[in-house]
C-alpha cells in the first residue's frame, strides 16, 4: 500500500511540475527577452551563454572549405606586417564570394576595425543580407563571421547553409520575414545597452539576414561596435571581437 502512496504523490508531483512549465513557457512567449551578460540577451527558450565562438583564419577548416565552399577557417594568404586597405580588403571579400559561386550575391558594406575588416553580403535580387565576412587586416585571409552569422543564420549559417552542410538551422525555417519587427529588434538592442552599456545607442536601422538583425551601435553618433538581435526569439548577441572602429564603405549605392 505504501508503495502505492508514494507512486501516486509522485505522479501528482510531477504533473504539476509539468503543467508549471507548460504555463510559465506559454506566458515567456508574450514577455520580452530576459538581460543576461557576456554580450547575450536570452529570450524564451534558448540557453544563453558566452558571445564568441572563439576562432580565427584557418582555425576550423582552411582551404577552400568543406563541400567546395569557400573555407570555414579562412581564405586567402600570408602577408606582412604591413595592413590591407580597405580598397585591397574588398577585393579579398569579392573573390571570397566569387568563389562561393552565386552571381546572385554582392557586397553591400565593409567597415575597417581595429581587428578585421567586417564585409555584409547580399543579395541583388531581394536587396536581404545573405552573410557576413571578416578579413584579417595582414594577412587577407577571408572567412565567416563567428556569432550569429554562423548559429542563427538560417539560410547561409553554419546550421543552415554554406552550401547546405547541415541542411537546416535546427530544422528552422529559412524564410525572409520574422516574427521579431525591425523595430522591435532596436527596441530590444536598446533595452540591452541602457543595461550593459549606458551612455551608448542603437543606429537608426537594422540590417536584415536570414534569421536576426545587426545593428550598429553608436556613442556621440559615431560607430563604436555592433550587435545583432534574434529575429525568432528577442536574444541580442553583442560582437566582442571587432575591436576599436576605424571607417567604413557602402558598397550597394556604387
Amino acid at each position: 500500500m505504501n508503495r502505492w502512496v508514494r507512486f501516486i504523490v509522485a505522479s501528482a508531483i510531477a504533473l504539476l511540475v509539468v503543467s508549471a512549465v507548460l504555463v510559465g513557457t506559454s506566458l515567456a512567449q508574450d514577455e520580452p527577452p530576459r538581460y543576461q551578460p557576456y554580450g547575450r540577451w536570452r529570450g524564451p527558450g534558448m540557453m544563453g551563454g558566452p558571445g564568441m565562438m572563439g576562432w580565427g583564419p584557418g582555425g576550423m577548416m582552411g582551404g577552400p572549405g568543406v563541400n567546395g565552399c569557400p573555407g570555414m577557417g579562412g581564405w586567402g594568404v600570408p602577408g606582412d606586417e604591413t595592413p590591407l586597405t580597405m580598397d585591397e580588403a574588398i577585393e579579398r571579400a569579392e573573390q571570397y564570394v566569387a568563389a562561393y559561386g552565386d552571381p546572385d550575391l554582392a557586397l553591400a558594406e565593409i567597415m575597417e576595425f581595429s581587428n578585421h575588416f567586417y564585409v555584409e553580403v547580399e543579395e541583388k535580387d531581394t536587396g536581404i543580407h545573405a552573410f557576413e565576412l571578416l578579413v584579417d587586416r595582414y594577412t587577407g585571409a577571408v572567412y565567416p563571421e563567428p556569432g550569429p552569422n554562423m548559429m542563427w543564420n538560417t539560410k547561409y549559417g553554419h546550421m543552415g547553409g554554406w552550401r547546405g552542410m547541415m541542411g537546416g538551422w535546427w530544422g528552422g525555417p529559412s524564410e525572409a520575414e520574422m516574427p521579431i519587427t525591425p523595430e522591435r529588434a532596436l527596441e530590444y538592442a536598446q533595452r540591452y545597452l541602457d543595461r550593459y552599456m549606458p551612455g551608448t545607442t542603437v543606429a537608426d536601422e537594422a540590417d536584415a539576414f536570414y534569421g536576426y538583425y545587426t545593428i550598429h551601435v553608436l556613442q556621440d553618433d559615431e560607430i563604436v561596435g555592433m550587435l545583432s538581435v534574434n529575429g525568432y526569439t528577442g536574444q541580442v548577441w553583442y560582437h566582442t571581437w571587432h575591436g576599436e572602429f576605424i571607417g567604413m564603405q557602402t558598397l550597394d549605392e556604387e
